[in-house]
């Protein structure tokens, strides 16, 4: 299972990979130097400057607070057609129960 980090350690990763890139041969061995520091993989703090570039603006994709609003709308899409459906399952009960053909 993947280790959990907290928003503070993410931010100061991506701050340093952000502000020391040009004291290394590439942003990647960056990355490496600070993941390795820090006690995380090297993809991991790749995924998080990448997020931290389209959260920021400089790079196309879905913001973090974008994918957050996604999730809780399915997410209560999910409970509303829960819903919908044990209402029509009590809605055709009751209407059973109430018809005088059935008795």
């Amino acid at each position: 299972m993947p280790a959990k980090y907290d928003e503070a350690t993410k931010a100061k990763a991506v701050r340093l990979v952000v502000d020391h890139r040009d004291d290394y041969d590439s942003e990647w061995a960056a990355m490496k130097a600070v993941s390795a520091r820090l006690g995380m993989t090297a993809e991991t703090l790749r995924k998080w400057v990448r997020q931290a570039a389209v959260d920021t603006g400089d790079a196309e994709g879905m913001t973090t607070e974008a994918a957050r609003t996604i999730r809780e709308q399915k997410r209560k899409i999910a409970e509303l057609e829960q819903t919908i459906e044990i209402l029509s399952a009590a809605t055709s009960f009751f209407a059973r129960a109430n018809d005088p053909r059935q008795r």
